[in-house]
């Protein structure tokens, strides 16, 4: 099933207090040496028409600690840069990864239907 993360309210109140709780439970099980593979064999595509060091470097970390691999794409090196709609691309893109993370100038790129 595909699931889509647009907004924190997507989400209930209890759905969210369960990620942040099991987002403790890795960061502290890494902390003492555990090794995490929940990912492998999982490729997300970082594609970045805004740049944005923290943010990439935090997914990536997030996808290597995990055990899954990373693409990244700036803007330019994407249709975005010749104005076609990220859901096209995300049509394509969707038979390659498991998973994309689209930091844009707004919100409304990832909105649209």
């Amino acid at each position: 099933m595909t699931q889509h993360l647009l907004a924190l309210q997507d989400f209930s109140k209890e759905q969210l207090t369960a990620y942040i709780e099991k987002a403790l439970l890795l960061k502290k099980e890494a902390k003492a040496g555990v090794r995490h593979q929940q990912l492998a064999g999982k490729t997300v595509a970082l594609i970045f028409e805004k740049p944005s060091t923290r943010t990439r470097v935090s997914f990536e970390s997030a996808m290597y600690g995990l055990g899954g691999q990373v693409i990244y794409l700036s803007g330019r090196d994407t249709q975005l840069a010749r104005n076609e709609p990220l859901k096209d691309m995300a049509r394509v893109m969707a038979r390659y990864v498991d998973g994309m993370v689209v930091r844009t100038y707004g919100q409304a790129i990832v909105d649209e239907p």
